[in-house]
This record gives C-alpha cells, sequence and structure tokens, in this order.
C-alpha cells in the first residue's frame, strides 16, 4: 500500500482587488474587506463571518469587548435587520468565525472575551499584523523555495 503525502501549508494568504470603497453600506464594505483578505469567497452564501467582524467593529466604536454570546447575540440583530437568513448563527459556528479572524490577527481574546486587536483600527492592524509579519514570513519561504529551486535546476 501506497502512503500518500498531505501538504498541509503552516499559513496560507488570499488576497483579492477589489473597487476602490466608495458610497456602500456598512456590511457591503465589511463583506469587501472580508472577499479581499480571503476570508470569504466570492459567491459564498454562508458570510455570517461579515457579520461577526461587523458586530465587532461596531464594539470597537465604544471599546467594548464581547463575549462569543454577545456576538452571537448581535449577529442575530444584524442578520435580521438586513433581513438575510439566519443560517450559519449557532454559538458552535459563530466560536469558528472568532477563531479565524483571531487566526489572521483581526481579532484577539482577552478573558473569554473578543475585540478587534487593541481595538486598533483596521488598517493599522492590517499592516502591523497581516503585512508585517504573516505576509514577509510567507513571502520569505516562497523565496526560499525559489532559491532551492534555481540550485536545483541549474
Amino acid at each position: 500500500m501506497r502512503k500518500v503525502l498531505k501538504d498541509t501549508p503552516l499559513a496560507e494568504v488570499t488576497l483579492r482587488r477589489y473597487e476602490k470603497p466608495t458610497k456602500i453600506p456598512d456590511r457591503e464594505l465589511v463583506k469587501k474587506f472580508c472577499l479581499s483578505i480571503g476570508l470569504l469567497q466570492p459567491g459564498d452564501s454562508r458570510d455570517v463571518v461579515v457579520d461577526v467582524l461587523l458586530v465587532l467593529l461596531k464594539a470597537r466604536q465604544e471599546k467594548k469587548l464581547l463575549s462569543s454570546e454577545d456576538v452571537t447575540q448581535k449577529v442575530l440583530i444584524e442578520r435580521k435587520k438586513e433581513k438575510i437568513p439566519l443560517t450559519g448563527v449557532a454559538g458552535s459556528n459563530i466560536r469558528r468565525q472568532l477563531k479565524r479572524l483571531r487566526d489572521i490577527f483581526v481579532v484577539e481574546k482577552v478573558k473569554n472575551a473578543y475585540r478587534i486587536i487593541e481595538f486598533d483600527s483596521a488598517k493599522t492592524n492590517f499592516q502591523q499584523r497581516t503585512e508585517t509579519f504573516l505576509l514577509a514570513s510567507i513571502l520569505e519561504r516562497v523565496k526560499e523555495y525559489a532559491q532551492a529551486i534555481d540550485e536545483r535546476f541549474k
């Protein structure tokens, strides 16, 4: 029997470029951001991560930490207000979306509550964490692979 090797990435990033963000509703703006950083796929109907991030951004304005239960309740309110189906709003899925946001350095957990990292701006968080740390390490590794290819296939 042959053993199959699975290539599991240590980290991965998907980035997309969309039109400039001008005069669009709050939820649509957050949705484009989620699409831009790969949290959401184009045409994906499972978009509760948008509402999770939107709720946390609104809480940031008040410098308020939210428990996962608070996030769930506020997501329900947001989706009802927007007349969006209440799919994907189970507590377990909200916690999964919070974990995804933590994994890409958008959200942090502080004493069993969540917030946008240090209540900082989205731009600052992206520049300081995603761009400087995550992207830099991925780009460095890609360069290592490129160098290994150049050395092996001279």
